[in-house]
């Protein structure tokens, strides 16, 4: 079916109130609404996954019928569209267009994408096969034009955009998706260290039991930086 964007109130929106015989009072929903829907779907989201993401469940947690969701949506697509964009909104300082601190300014656009995606874990997972919405297109910009004005040439800005990118997006699901506990971690390096003659190098840095990943997100995006920084 085709979506109908007029505002008009959706047929279905509200529940029914309760019979006057059942003594109960009527309940009732808020109008639904295109921003009711996205935030219900990011809650669900929250909840339980982008498998948990059906219409039917959506409209049930919106106390709707299904069918009402097609006059504000088209499909299951576009809620996830939207649903991703809205967590993707960047409320950066509004100096930051007149900040001389490039590395600065960069590290905070990208420490918050990072935040806001581990808030919401299904969305670094769901971002690199959805049609970019207008938020994350204004992160990409305001990070091209931070670059750019810091001297990173035309010709190696989309390699430096896409490097901080993979950077971001592996991150965050590598962290979203790294749930050992500290005895599972204890008992992953003791195996290792049984094996160090195998390999001993990652054995005598004690990867397994390296768990900052907030140092290691920033210490890898110094090592990037320092790549992208303008030879003088």
């Amino acid at each position: 079916m085709a979506a109908k964007r007029s505002g008009a109130k959706s047929k279905g929106s509200g529940r029914r109130g309760a019979s006057p015989l059942s003594g109960q009072e009527p309940r009732s929903e808020p109008p639904l609404s295109l921003e009711r829907i996205v935030a219900t779907a990011v809650d669900l989201l929250d909840a339980e996954g982008v498998d948990g993401l059906k219409m039917r469940r959506l409209a049930d947690r919106l106390g709707s019928g299904a069918m009402s969701l097609y006059w504000h949506v088209g499909n299951k697509e576009e809620v996830f569209d939207l649903a991703l964009d809205s967590v993707l909104e960047y409320r950066g300082p509004p100096e930051i267009d007149a900040s001389q601190d490039w590395r600065g300014d960069i590290v905070h656009m990208l420490e918050d994408w990072r935040a806001s995606m581990l808030r919401h874990p299904w969305s670094a997972s769901l971002l690199p096969r959805r049609a970019l919405g207008s938020n994350i297109l204004s992160r990409l910009e305001l990070l091209s034009k931070t670059l750019s004005g810091a001297g990173v040439a035309d010709a190696d800005l989309n390699v430096a955009i896409w490097s901080l990118w993979n950077f971001v997006i592996g991150a965050t699901i590598t962290r979203a998706n790294f749930d050992l506990s500290d005895d599972d971690r204890a008992a992953a390096q003791q195996r290792l260290t049984g094996l160090s003659q195998h390999y001993p190098t990652i054995e005598r840095s004690r990867l397994l039991l390296d768990n900052d990943w907030d140092g290691a997100f920033s210490k890898g995006l110094d090592f990037l930086l320092d790549g992208l920084a303008p030879r003088q």
